[in-house]
């Protein structure tokens, strides 16, 4: 009743339908993997936030061989030592904490060697004053900032605009933006948020960095063309049954002398 499979009709369909299987469930499977990279890049950033460990020379996460901030170091507790430079400081609008819009704090924070960190010391409710007025001062002197990194910002992601603000404030905190606004040299990459505020602000927690935690809606994207991708091989594989039974059916009623009968 089978023997037309070895057709060449059916040898060729046959392959076809092997063949489309195999790209469905290698790109499922290629899919899936994707999610679960991002899956593992959200438990890792996760760990870093809630697990900060102890304090650690900026200079050390942030070393020659590895100058940027990456999922490793993201959230990691951090010192830095310097001299805040009151004059270059800015006001970073549209930062939500604790689902109330506000604005981060940036001091500019020289270091002996001559280097530039990004301190945010803190976040306030509402808009930006004019001219930063009402904000606390930054200390004077050498100063020992503890606090967490954070990852550079991308424009259009957690409040950050490319420009068009007054002067005095910073739509993105990165490292080309502060570049670009500040004639300050060797920035390090990222920025830190003090644990500890002046008065009148409030610290800012561990922000996550551009793209999310992992779990974002391109990570559920993929996990949804997984199964998009499978339900289609289950497809061709239906189909290819469908077919074989009809044409057995066909098979079998030529057999008893019968025309076969189409659906």
């Amino acid at each position: 009743m089978y023997r037309f499979l070895l057709t060449p009709r059916w040898l060729s369909g046959t392959a076809l339908a092997v063949a489309a299987v195999a790209v469905c469930v290698w790109l499922g499977s290629w899919q899936l993997g994707r999610f679960e990279d991002r899956v593992s890049s959200h438990q890792e950033i996760s760990r870093a936030a809630a697990d900060a460990g102890a304090p650690r020379p900026l200079d050390d996460l942030l070393a020659a061989d590895r100058p940027q901030v990456t999922t490793d170091t993201v959230g990691r507790a951090v010192t830095v030592t310097g001299t805040f430079e009151q004059e270059h400081q800015l006001l970073v609008p549209n930062r939500v904490v604790d689902g109330k819009q506000g604005y981060y704090v940036l001091t500019p924070l020289r270091t002996a060697d001559g280097r530039t960190a990004a301190v945010v010391r803190g976040w306030a409710a509402g808009a930006p004053p004019a001219g930063a007025t009402g904000i606390a001062a930054a200390p004077t002197g050498e100063v020992t900032v503890t606090g967490r990194l954070q990852a550079g910002e991308n424009s259009g992601s957690g409040g950050a605009v490319a420009g068009g603000l007054p002067d005095g404030q910073l739509g993105t905190i990165n490292r080309a933006a502060l570049v670009n606004k500040l004639a300050l040299d060797g920035w390090y990459d990222g920025w830190v948020s003090a644990d500890s505020a002046a008065d009148g602000l409030t610290p800012v927690p561990t922000v996550q960095p551009q793209g999310g935690d992992g779990l974002s809606l391109r990570a559920f994207q993929n996990l949804g063309y997984t199964l998009e991708w499978f339900v289609f091989g289950g497809f061709v594989v239906f189909m290819w049954f469908r077919l074989l039974r009809r044409e057995a059916e066909a098979e079998q009623d030529r057999a008893l002398g019968l025309d076969p009968v189409l659906d």
